[in-house]
């Protein structure tokens, strides 16, 4: 650690310290800076020159006196320390204790920036991982080592999905639970209560390693978070051979603390005032998830992402699709209507579905019976809105029978439970009594063998609800 201390500081500004005449500064030293009043805060240097060096002050700025303000370079990079005592722990963004309990302290520590991954040392992500949702196992399996973002707008229920597949998310046939490590960014007092209590109601607590920056905390914070969750997730996953989940919400808060960052730095502004290197930032945290060949560990990741006005073309969720494997799309009108979780079928998708579905891994017949039921509701859609034009009673029977159809899948299938834990075998069987609804000739995206073991006709048309 350097004994030197600096009182160089000529401005500061958005949580940024700017430092003159400061030599051999390297590119993410850690610092420590001591204010007027004798309290400690951390920071990081992003930006260094001959001319001038560019703290990061984690605590934020504010009440900085430039005069008496000293500044400690350590010659070290953002560590955390690690340990398998950090499951059941709850820390702040910086990593330090929130739950009341002493500090870990342990001789492993890793810099929060974590080291690439060679990508031929990649394993392609596989395995069904089931979350008890059927909107979720059914349509758009989540595999092991797969990114699979929730795409949500304000006001919906997107924190309880996140923590119903916290606590029911399991791989089919092991009895282990997935270890956890939730990160939660600028989320209210209320939201964080809630995390806390769900987790420890249902007992999972003990597997989860939980990291909370809150909406009235310094939003610089936000952006070392994801970065020192995810260092935790490789050491459990990597070093210890867990299979991790790690939840991220919201990465949108994260966002717009990497652009008030980087307006403070004067970086050109892209698109709604983003940096225009969002993208490769973003890439950066995303990246860390996956599998490394002959490590029995993964880490399988669900980002939340919340939308701007509900605008799916917004920069974070637009180039948050580009990085990740599909989305979960939260709906609006199924939330209005009751459905829990609203998730909004058409545009949701997984990319990494096929490879973990199938008769070594869910049942033989459920890729095409998830073509099935994309296919049937799609012209239910349709169907549902010619109805609205010329009236129900004017429909065709086999109107009607879409119709029904479409209303059951969404009250049914898409909804149920906040506590309830469907296995996949329940979903797929649902989806089949669902398609009860429809005659066999509606049904063309299964084969012959599907529909001698599985379909039941009813053969008469159902009210729609």
């Amino acid at each position: 650690m350097s004994g030197k201390e600096y009182r160089l500081a000529s401005a500061a500004r958005g949580g940024l310290l700017f430092m003159r005449g400061v030599p051999g500064v390297a590119l993410g030293d850690r610092v420590v800076v001591r204010d007027h009043g004798g309290g400690r805060r951390n920071g990081q240097v992003i930006r260094t020159s001959d001319e001038v060096v560019l703290i990061q002050v984690l605590e934020g700025t504010d009440n900085l006196d430039l005069e008496r303000t000293w500044v400690r370079f350590l010659d070290q990079p953002f560590e955390i320390p690690l340990s398998p005592d950090i499951l059941g722990r709850v820390f702040t963004g910086l990593g330090q204790p929130r739950d009341e309990r002493p500090p870990l302290f342990s001789p492993l520590k890793r810099n929060v920036n974590g080291a690439p991954v060679n990508p031929a040392a990649r394993a392609y992500p596989r395995e069904f991982i089931q979350t008890g949702i059927s909107s979720v196992d059914g349509l758009n399996s989540l595999v092991r080592g797969q990114k699979l973002p929730i795409f949500s707008g304000s006001g919906l229920p997107h924190n309880r999905l996140a923590a119903q597949i916290v606590r029911q998310a399991r791989l089919p046939g092991d009895d282990s639970q997935f270890a956890v490590v939730f990160a939660a960014m600028g989320v209210s007092f209320s939201d964080a209560s809630f995390f806390r209590e769900t987790f420890s109601d249902s007992g999972v607590l003990r597997n989860v390693v939980m990291f909370l920056n809150l909406a009235d905390e310094p939003s610089i914070e936000r952006l070392i978070l994801p970065r020192a969750a995810l260092t935790v997730a490789e050491y459990l996953a990597f070093d210890l051979d867990l299979h991790v989940l790690v939840v991220m919400t919201d990465m949108t808060h994260y966002a717009e603390a990497l652009r008030e960052v980087a307006t403070a730095k004067g970086d050109v502004p892209a698109r709604k005032g983003y940096p225009g290197y969002l993208y490769s930032d973003l890439a950066e945290i995303y990246e860390r998830a996956g599998r490394i060949r002959e490590r029995h560990g993964s880490i399988t990741m669900v980002p939340v992402v919340s939308m701007p006005s509900d605008d799916i073309t917004h920069p974070i969720p637009d180039l948050t699709g580009y990085i990740t494997e599909g989305q979960l799309v939260l709906s609006r009108t199924l939330n209005n209507e009751g459905v829990y979780p609203p998730v909004d079928i058409p545009p949701s998708l997984s990319r990494l579905m096929k490879d973990g579905i199938g008769k070594e891994h869910t049942r033989e017949d459920h890729g095409r019976l998830a073509g099935q039921l994309y296919a049937s509701y799609a012209r239910a859609l349709e169907v549902r809105n010619l109805a609205s034009i010329i009236g129900a009673d004017e429909l065709s029977e086999t109107d009607q029978n879409y119709l029904a159809f479409a209303g059951a899948f969404e009250q049914r299938f898409v909804g149920q439970g906040e506590d309830e834990d469907r296995s996949v075998i329940e979903t797929l069987n649902l989806a089949w009594d669902l398609l009860a609804l429809l005659p066999p000739e509606a049904l063309t995206r299964v084969n012959e063998a599907d529909l001698a073991k599985y379909h039941r006709w009813q053969g008469a048309t159902t009210e729609a609800p």
